[in-house]
């Protein structure tokens, strides 16, 4: 068995506070999705950054349920 494997093919459910950043991380993210719809003409490019965005809330939500309570949020 490897840690790591196991960590990243397994189902984390919240604990403690880790709801409250995952809604923090997309309710930020979603005010960038709103600033770039507004300001970028519609473009590859557009659609390439609105992936982005949407591509890093994924990934920070799985470092949270991956890697537990590590840290506080920033008005913590």
């Amino acid at each position: 068995m490897h840690p790591d494997i196991e960590n990243r093919f397994t189902y984390h459910p919240p604990q403690g506070d880790q709801t409250y950043k995952f809604t923090a991380l997309r309710d930020k993210a979603k005010e960038l999705a709103y600033m770039i719809h507004a300001l970028c003409p519609s473009s590859m490019e557009k659609t390439t950054a609105m992936q982005r965005v949407e591509e890093a809330v994924m990934w920070a939500n799985a470092s949270i349920a991956r890697h537990g309570e590590t840290q506080e949020g920033p008005d913590r």
